[in-house]
């Protein structure tokens, strides 16, 4: 299905972060290097969680779906975005900023449920111990990750269909360095009323739904943790849930900068700057987070590299 029928549009301006020629080859440079930073710490998660059979357990397989997200997420951005620096071109045509869109949404539903699903898995880990292998069974966590998938697919689907029937008429420039999906709405020169109820209504239900939940998980965690005796079991019990506690603060804490950013300037180039938080930063410093506090990750990775490097040397004998 093609845009409206009363302008065919084939192309859109991304106008970036700056237009100021002196920054792009620092942007370059900066985009670059935190891009593949992303990808090479969330594929030695996923390689870690992988290769040893000591991690093969419900919280590292939910671990290495999340790093696997955080790699595709910055990739449905950073690439092109790159791609237009080197070429000095703004442009990205209509099928490539719906698809961009698409997946953009996408990834980023799926983070956000993903973090929903960590935090229970941590609730029934510390507050149903004796029975954590039985509830969070093999079959329960591919379900879970099936239905997170699932239910991201289908609100990208709607979101996209629904602006496949907008209208545009002469304004094609996008204020940001990707297409998002509010900036588009509003370049649209027919009715977008509904696109806007949608839009709202499911960043409260698949926003504000799953961070209820992540909220209630850690109410219940707590209540838990203070009603343990033993102090070495309450750091104990404490110590698994700061990772996850981290990085859902970081993910929910730029979102919300992002917006209210937006919201006290009015400058779409400022919500765009605050908007890298959250989809470049975030996914990048998330392989940190999970390891520096994390004995099992670097005994993992320790053992990889080790095997890596064994394997090397035989093969150059």
């Amino acid at each position: 299905m093609g845009p409206g029928n009363d302008t065919p549009i084939s192309e859109f301006h991304l106008l970036g972060l700056s237009e100021e020629p002196e920054l792009q080859p620092l942007i370059f440079g900066l985009f670059l290097s935190m891009y593949l930073i992303t990808v090479l710490g969330n594929l030695l998660i996923i390689l870690a969680v992988s290769s040893d059979s000591h991690l093969h357990t419900p919280m590292y397989f939910f671990l290495s779906n999340l790093s696997l997200v955080d790699i595709c997420f910055p990739s449905t951005t950073v690439p092109n975005m790159l791609w237009n620096i080197q070429t000095q071109s703004k442009v990205i045509t209509y099928a490539g900023c719906i698809t961009q869109m698409y997946f953009f949404i996408l990834f980023a539903e799926l983070d956000i449920i993903l973090l929903t699903v960590m935090a229970y898995d941590r609730f029934v880990a510390i507050c149903h111990p004796l029975h954590y292998t039985v509830i969070m069974s093999p079959r329960l966590c591919g379900l879970l990750v099936l239905v997170c998938w699932i239910m991201s697919v289908l609100n990208s689907l709607l979101q996209t269909l629904m602006v496949l029937q907008l209208s545009f008429c002469t304004k094609f420039e996008i204020p940001h360095f990707f297409c998002e999906l509010k900036q588009v709405v509003q370049l649209a020169c027919s009715d977008t009323f509904l696109n806007n109820i949608v839009m709202y209504f499911v960043t409260v239900l698949l926003g504000g739904g799953p961070l209820a939940g992540i909220l209630y998980s850690y109410f219940k965690i707590v209540s838990c943790i203070h009603g343990m005796s033993s102090a070495q079991g309450k750091y104990k019990a404490f110590s698994t849930c700061v990772s996850h506690l981290s990085v859902v603060s970081l993910f929910y804490g730029t979102i919300l900068g992002e917006y209210l950013s937006s919201a006290v300037t009015r400058s779409s180039h400022s919500s765009g700057t605050a908007s890298v938080m959250y989809t470049v930063i975030t996914p990048m410093l998330n392989p940190f987070i999970y390891s520096l506090r994390n004995k099992d990750i670097k005994r993992a990775l320790k053992r990889f590299f080790r095997m890596a490097d064994t394997k090397g040397t035989i093969i150059l004998r």
